[in-house]
Order: structure tokens, then sequence, then C-alpha cells
């Protein structure tokens, strides 16, 4: 068991990929009468960035915080090819089935939220409900392009203000309020301190190979994954800074999901972390009609 301040314990639980990769998940416990709520991060990742987050819901609700291949305590895919979506939900439906649960509410963000809506089109009936965190059907490229400018580098960072310091600079665009202490506690989840002492990203750097393949056929139409969360609670969220999800996508899904509850984040970008006061009561929300 891992302990913050005697409170809110987690396990370290571990499942095997089809392609036999050992992957790694926090298992925060909860209440069994309710549905486990699986947190899906974003591309370059891993359970920390849901650490606040599990750790005030947990004891009433169980969070399960997958890392994907590449990532935190994750195994490395010896086949670079193999950092994709649908493996990644290939995998998640692995957990899913060795951990016995038959019925989740998701809470995606970025990446996650995309895959969120790919498990939505073909399990539709095993989720509970959805939260997409800044993320929707459609892309907008000036986002990924951004993403794709600084994923995989290998940079690494004599210590953690130096890190800090330069994720200041390349997130600064989503994050314009950010203080010191905020970029250092963004520096620590996305960090750990590699081997020869130097700060490093905690993840692959060859998914940045994956990210920057040409695709070699048509883009997976998200949209019906959206519309199969119609009858459910489902909670969307944006920063008015986005990048990557446009406020013109935001009003169509909402359109299609007339149910859902939108929230908007002023002065901040993709992603929001979760921690901000009207997402933290907007997830009270949406899980009081989660069951």
């Amino acid at each position: 068991m891992k302990f913050k301040d005697n409170m809110n314990a987690y396990s370290d639980g571990y499942w095997l990929s089809a392609d036999g990769l050992r992957l790694h998940y926090r298992d925060y416990p909860g209440r069994a009468d309710r549905p486990p709520l699986l947190c899906l991060p974003g591309l370059s990742r891993n359970a920390r960035d849901f650490e606040n987050l599990a750790e005030r819901l947990a004891g009433e609700w169980r969070v399960l915080c997958p890392e994907m291949r590449g990532r935190g305590g994750s195994a490395y895919a010896p086949d670079w090819q193999t950092y994709t979506p649908l493996q990644y939900v290939t995998d998640v439906k692995a957990l899913l089935e060795q951990a016995g649960i038959a019925r989740f509410a998701a809470i995606g963000t970025s990446l996650g939220g995309l895959m969120t809506m790919l498990l939505a089109m073909t399990e539709s009936s095993s989720i509970a409900g959805a939260m997409l965190n800044d993320i929707g059907p459609v892309l907008e490229i000036a986002g990924f392009e951004r993403i794709r400018g600084y994923v995989g580098q290998g940079r690494s960072f004599a210590d953690w203000t130096e890190a800090a310091l330069a994720l200041a600079k390349t997130q600064e665009v989503a994050y314009p309020d950010y203080q010191p202490d905020d970029w250092l506690a963004m520096a620590r989840r996305l960090m750990i301190t590699g081997a020869d002492g130097r700060i490093v990203f905690d993840y692959d750097m060859k998914i940045g190979e994956a990210l920057n393949q040409p695709s070699s056929g048509p883009a997976v139409d998200l949209w019906p994954g959206l519309e199969a969360l119609a009858d459910r609670p489902v909670l969307l969220v944006r920063g008015d800074l986005s990048d990557l999800l446009a406020a013109e996508t935001l009003v169509e899904m909402r359109q299609r999901l007339p149910d859902a509850e939108v929230v908007t984040l002023s002065r901040i970008g993709h992603a929001p972390t979760l921690d901000e006061p009207e997402v933290t009561a907007a997830i009270d929300r949406w899980l009081a009609q989660v069951a």
C-alpha cells in the first residue's frame, strides 16, 4: 500500500496485455455498491495526473488509474508501432477482464477521452457514465502539432527547478496564470529521477515516433462513440484557451448530448488538471447521477 498523510491508501495493481506486457495501475479502494471510476490519462501522462482526484474520492468510490504501455510503471513496448489508441483500448479491455470489472464510469483526459469514446463504440453497456476532459471527436491541427513538437524529445534536467522552468516554456500558453509552485507540481507529475540522478520524463520517448507517423488509412469517426454515451451521465470539460478542442466542436457535442453538463474554464488551455474548483464541483454533480 502507498499512503499520503496516512489517508486514502492505494495498492499497486498489474495486468498483462495480450502481447505479454506487464502493465501497472493504481487501485484506490471504495464502495463495492458503486461502479469503479476508470481514470484514463493523456498521451504522455501517468497515474499521478489523477492523484488529487483519486485521493479526494477514495473511500466513497473505487478509483483505478491505469498507466498505458510505455508510461509510468508499465512496461515499454518492444514495438513502438503498438503505441496507438486502438492498442491502448485493447489493453484497457484486458485490465477490465482480469480485474473482473463489468461496469465502470470513465474519466478521460485528452487521449484518455479518445479511448473512452472508442470504448463506448464497442462496450457501451459497460459504461455507467463518462467525463471527457478537453477532448472531442474532432482534434484541432494546431493543438496536435504543438503536442507533436515536444513529445518524445528526450530532454533531461539537472534538478526539479530546471525541470519546472522547462515545462513553463513549453506549456505556458495553456496555463498563463501558473506560478512557480504550480510548474513544480506539474513537473513532479510528469517526470521522475532517472538512474543517473537527472530529472527525466516518465514515458518511452518512442511514443513520439508513433505520434509522428503519417496516417495509413482514414481517421476513425468518433462521433458514434460520443453518441453511444447519450443515455447516461456525461460531463464535458474544456479550457477556453484549448487549441485541441475547438469551441465549435464542444457546441456540436452538446447538441448531440443535450443532457450533458458542460463546464468551460477561463484562462486554461489543454488540458485542465481536474483540480480546478469549478471542475471539482462539476465532478461531484456528475457522480451524484452515476449509479
